[in-house]
């Protein structure tokens, strides 16, 4: 990190690992205050990694921002405004559903399941108020709940969407093809929580906890419904090949990986308790 030449560090940072993520916090004494000064990423651009900033002042304010290696500074505002802090937790929100592939594997899994576009519709919006009631409570500490058991159940979650698949192929339809609505529901909440794993994580600003909490779930959705269009889209250009046979192998074929991936995953998690 470099420096306005008015601020020196008042400790050594504190350094840990956490969800994949490396984070440093410490603190800054600036004569005059940070605000009109600019604070830098040294070599961030000769990389793919990006940092979130999140600077936590005295009188109880706090900004954010996100530094990538085509912006690699970021200019202290005289004072944070709301959409400085709903831009920032917009995108995070982007970025954390599309690189969050077990949800998305979840979701892609709904998608093969329900073909009717109306349960279609009602399932995602179960699946989406599902997890983002859990969401807000527990990232607001209402609830908590460990995060290792969470995670190894989302990727119980997908395995059984993929098994209940099979049973549909079967002629043995199960509780995801009578009631889909009901099970995204319920294991949206437990997704929920894992998006408010990585969210604690990433911290939010303690001026605006409501604001940043609302957009950043409002990116989590936006970024959901992108991967639900690019899908559909995609399903719609397969299905103008007019091959059904092909196309049913094809199915198969994701279905086993999600299987697979999930059912490691599922080991994986659980061997870390």
């Amino acid at each position: 990190m470099v420096l306005p030449e008015n601020c020196t560090r008042k400790e050594p940072p504190e350094a840990r690992i956490a969800n994949g993520a490396w984070l440093q916090r410490w603190i800054v004494a600036c004569r005059g205050g940070l605000g009109g000064r600019t604070l830098a990423i040294d070599g961030l651009e000769r990389g793919t990694t990006d940092v979130l900033l999140q600077l936590e002042f005295r009188d109880g304010s706090s900004q954010s921002a996100q530094l990538t290696p085509a912006r690699t500074s970021y200019r202290v505002a005289e004072k944070a405004s709301w959409l400085q802090v709903a831009t920032t937790y917009t995108l995070l929100g982007i970025e954390h559903i599309l690189e969050g592939f077990d949800h998305l594997l979840f979701v892609l899994a709904l998608l093969l399941i329900v073909r009717d576009w109306r349960v279609l519709l009602a399932t995602i919006t179960a699946f989406t108020l599902a997890h983002s009631l859990t969401l807000a409570v527990a990232t607001l500490g209402v609830v908590r709940v460990p995060q290792q058991p969470v995670e190894a159940v989302i990727a119980l979650s997908i395995l059984f969407l993929a098994s209940e698949w099979m049973h549909t192929r079967q002629g043995r339809p199960g509780a995801a093809a009578r009631w889909p609505w009901l099970v995204a529901f319920t294991f949206g909440l437990l997704h929920g929580f894992g998006f408010a794993g990585a969210l604690a994580e990433v911290g939010l600003p303690q001026h605006a906890v409501p604001l940043a909490l609302v957009f950043f779930n409002l990116g989590v959705e936006a970024g959901q419904l992108l991967f639900i269009a690019a899908v559909l889209a995609l399903g719609w250009l397969l299905h103008r090949l007019r091959r059904p046979q092909l196309l049913l192998r094809l199915e198969t074929l994701v279905v086993y990986a999600i299987g697979g991936i999930s059912s490691f995953w599922l080991f994986e998690r659980v061997s870390a308790f």
